[in-house]
């Protein structure tokens, strides 16, 4: 949600920031050179310093937030430029020019992790993990016959959860259940998922262990 929420945030001030450079190219403003100068600093600073402390970010929301910064350094850092320039000449129409240039870069970004944060509250299985070589995985495992029911989603983009159904056969002891399971968890480990659920459904012969 707050991924969603932040997507949204920046799409709508990305388009304003476009109507608003728009105009001034068609109108051509004076700007401010000074003072435009001392803000870009300040802007440059504060900013490039939050950006690099969340650029690590896994989870879609931190990388969301990491593009909603990067936004600001990159308008900061052309407004510095546009100011120094204007400190030597004034071309009215090179700071809402460099405006739409940066907002376009940010939103072609934005709307693409906004489409990543619509698959996910779709629950959508995260592309990195390819469901049917598991599946094939644990039917090579002996006493399993198939699966039903897996299902794979992501919390965050980070955090993934796993669950399914396994049909045994030829389960003669509760152990062997136990093993299969064991077995299950190791082939699933390297993917560390935050949570599985693995249950089991015994075919006619094994039912009586139930």
């Amino acid at each position: 949600m707050g991924a969603l929420v932040n997507s949204l945030v920046l799409v709508t001030g990305s388009v304003f920031v476009i109507n608003e450079a728009v105009g001034r190219i068609l109108e051509p403003e004076h700007s401010d050179a000074q003072g435009m100068l001392i803000f870009a600093i300040i802007g440059v600073m504060v900013n490039g310093y939050a950006a690099w402390k969340v650029s690590g970010g896994k989870t879609l929301n931190e990388k969301v937030i990491s593009w909603h910064l990067l936004e600001d350094v990159l308008g900061w850092a052309g407004v510095l430029v546009v100011s120094i320039i204007l400190l030597f000449k004034d071309i009215h129409y090179l700071d809402p020019a460099l405006s739409l240039f940066i907002t376009a870069y940010i939103l072609w970004n934005v709307l693409k992790r906004l489409k990543e944060t619509l698959y996910l509250f779709l629950q959508g299985s995260p592309e990195d993990i390819d469901v049917e070589k598991l599946q094939q995985e644990f039917k090579r495992l002996k006493n399993v016959e198939d699966t039903r029911h897996v299902h794979l989603w992501s919390l965050d983009g980070e955090k993934h959860v796993f669950t399914a159904h396994l049909v045994l056969i030829d389960v003669k002891e509760y152990a062997e259940i136990l093993e299969i399971k064991k077995q299950i968890r190791d082939i699933l480990r390297p993917y560390k998922f935050s949570h599985s659920t693995i249950e089991v459904e015994l075919d006619e012969e094994s039912s009586s262990l139930i």
